[in-house]
């Protein structure tokens, strides 16, 4: 059976997952970019981008990793892009250009309808409108037994914590600290919903924390 899993979310020391200020010219928010450090040095997300080289330690080990046996993404709203409210129109196709990293579907969080939108290399964004448990139904229906990559936000990954329906997380604990931001914890009990610490390891550029449901 398909598990939903976070992967290779990077946090800063203090618990934020962006910065604030989030825009389309500063899509981590003020001073967010440095928490992704650690992803952009290995061979992994390097060859997202079109590049031969890259690190290959344990940073890269969990950025493989996160990558294994997805059958579907589900992401918030700002994830996929930087416009707020209802669609002015459908000219916005995501941050990753005309063929998004994903190559499986990814259902989108949003309050405001949109048609599926289908990309080069096997990504199909479907936008849903009735909540992250409907998200989660439709992922599992899409994946095919695979497991389901929630690629945050932070407020998204937090309403699947709160409902208990996350089976594991992996996050990458940068060595930044920003203040204020978009904060992962915020209101969050994880040892009273059920989650505890399953693996602690310290990367090239980060630390790696995989949390589980108990």
């Amino acid at each position: 059976m398909s598990k939903l899993v976070v992967r290779s979310f990077s946090v800063s020391l203090d618990g934020f997952g962006a910065g604030p200020d989030q825009s389309l010219e500063n899509p981590m928010g003020a001073g967010g970019m440095p928490l992704h450090d650690w992803a952009f040095a290995t061979k992994t997300f390097r060859t997202m981008f079109g590049k031969e080289d890259g690190e290959t330690g344990l940073d890269e080990s969990f950025a493989a990793r996160g990558f294994e046996n997805l059958g579907a993404w589900i992401l918030g709203r700002n994830m996929f892009g930087p416009v707020r409210g209802a669609w002015p129109n459908e000219d916005w196709k995501g941050w990753w250009g005309d063929e998004p990293p994903y190559h499986v579907p990814v259902f989108v969080l949003t309050h405001y309808p949109r048609k599926p939108l289908e990309m080069a290399g096997g990504t199909t964004f479907f936008f849903i409108t009735d909540g992250v448990r409907a998200a989660l139904d439709r992922a599992r229906a899409a994946a095919n037994g695979k497991d389901i990559r929630v690629g945050g936000g932070a407020d998204t990954i937090r309403q699947y914590l709160e409902a208990g329906l996350m089976d594991e997380m992996h996050l990458a604990v940068s060595p930044v600290l920003l203040g204020r931001g978009e904060s992962l914890y915020a209101g969050l009990d994880l040892p009273a919903l059920g989650y505890e610490v399953a693996e602690s390891r310290a990367g090239e550029r980060a630390t790696h924390i995989v949390v589980r449901r108990a």
